[in-house]
C-alpha cells in the first residue's frame, strides 16, 4: 500500500476550497470601468490596484476610461455589462454619494444597482488655491472670500461631486460665497487652476501634491481633525477652525447587479490581498493617498450612510442637479 503523507495532503485538503472558487472566474481579462477622465483620483486608484489584483485572480486587469455625462455613461457601460466579474468598477464617493444624494445619475440608483467589492483608499481632501492668492492657510482664504463676497471661484468636476459638495459645505460652515466653475475632468480643471482662472479647489492629494510640491498651486489645508501622516507639513482643518468637514475621499471596486456573490466575495478577498502589500501602500502613501480596505458590507454602510448625509447639504444648500 503506498502511504500519502498526512502534512501535505491536509495541505491539499485546505488549499482545495480556493482552487474551487478561482474557477468561478474564467481566465479572460477583467475590464475595470474608470466613468472619469485619466489623471484624476479615480483613475488613479484603479491603476493602483489593475496589474496585482488582476495577477493575484489568474488573468490581466485593464483600465478602461469611460467618460461622459457626469460619469453616467461609465456606471451604464458596467451596468450593461455581462454580471460575471469581468466588468468591474472604480466608484468615487463624489458620484457614488454625491451625485447620487442630487439626483445627478438619472435613473441610476448606486445602492440598487452596484454591488460593493470592497474599498480601496480613504484619504482627507486637500484644499488648495492658486499662489496669486494672498492667503497662506484655509481661515486667511475664508476672510479673504468674505471680503469679496460672490467674487472668488471654486472648481469642480460637476454638480455632486466631492469638490462641489464639500466646497457648499465650507461655505455654509464658514458664512462665505464662492462662485461654482464646474469642468469635465480634473485634466481640465488643473489646466484652468495653474492658470490662476480659478482661485480655489479641493481633491484627494494624488493629482495636487506634485503641483504643490513644484509651487504652481498652494496648499491650504487638509480636510481632516488630524493632520495627514504623509503631508505632515499641511495644517488640518480642524486647526483652523473647522473640524468635522467629513470630506474624505474614497474610491471602491464594484460589480454590477446580478454578479454572483461568490464572484465578488473572491475578487474581494483578492483585493484585501493586495492592498496589504508593502510596496503598494507605500506607492500610495508617497503620492498622498491612504490605503484603507473595507469589506462589501462595511462599503454598503458606508455609501448608504455617506449618501443620506450628503443629501441634508443638498437641501441646506438648495443644489439641484440641472
Amino acid at each position: 500500500m503506498i502511504r500519502i503523507p498526512r502534512r501535505p495532503l491536509l495541505a491539499a485538503m485546505l488549499a482545495a476550497p480556493t482552487v474551487l472558487r478561482a474557477k468561478e472566474l474564467s481566465s479572460r481579462p477583467i475590464t475595470l470601468v474608470v466613468p472619469s477622465p485619466a489623471g484624476g483620483g479615480t483613475d488613479y486608484s484603479a491603476r493602483l490596484v489593475a496589474e496585482p489584483l488582476g495577477r493575484a485572480l489568474g488573468t490581466s486587469m485593464v483600465v478602461e476610461n469611460r467618460t461622459g455625462g457626469n460619469d453616467v455613461v461609465g456606471l451604464t457601460a458596467v451596468l450593461n455589462a455581462r454580471p460575471d466579474g469581468h466588468t468591474l468598477l472604480c466608484g468615487y464617493c463624489g458620484t457614488m454619494a454625491g451625485r447620487a444624494a442630487v439626483g445627478g445619475l438619472g435613473s441610476i440608483v448606486p445602492m440598487r444597482d452596484f454591488i460593493p467589492v470592497g474599498q480601496i483608499t480613504d484619504t482627507p481632501q486637500l484644499f488648495v488655491t492658486h499662489p496669486s492668492i494672498p492667503v497662506n492657510g484655509l481661515k486667511e482664504f475664508v476672510d479673504y472670500a468674505k471680503a469679496r463676497r460672490g467674487e472668488v471661484t471654486y472648481a469642480s468636476a460637476g454638480v455632486g461631486s466631492m469638490h462641489h459638495m464639500g466646497a457648499e459645505l465650507l461655505k455654509l460652515r464658514a458664512g462665505i460665497e464662492m462662485l461654482h466653475i464646474p469642468y469635465r475632468g480634473t485634466g481640465e480643471t488643473m489646466r484652468d487652476l495653474i492658470a490662476g482662472r480659478v482661485d480655489f479647489y479641493m481633491n484627494s492629494p494624488p493629482p495636487l501634491v506634485p503641483l504643490v510640491r513644484d509651487g504652481r498651486l498652494r496648499a491650504l489645508s487638509v480636510s481632516s481633525n488630524e493632520r495627514h501622516p504623509g503631508l505632515p507639513d499641511i495644517p488640518s482643518a480642524a486647526e483652523q477652525g473647522y473640524p468635522d468637514m467629513a470630506l474624505n475621499v474614497w474610491f471602491a471596486i464594484y460589480a454590477p447587479r446580478g454578479t454572483p456573490e461568490s464572484v465578488t466575495r473572491l475578487i474581494g478577498a483578492k483585493l484585501d490581498e493586495v492592498l496589504a502589500e508593502p510596496g503598494l501602500r507605500r506607492r500610495a502613501f508617497e503620492a498622498g493617498a491612504l490605503v484603507a480596505p473595507l469589506g462589501p458590507e462595511a462599503t454598503a454602510q458606508r455609501l448608504a450612510r455617506e449618501t443620506a448625509g450628503w443629501a441634508e447639504v443638498v437641501r441646506a444648500a438648495n443644489i439641484s442637479a440641472g
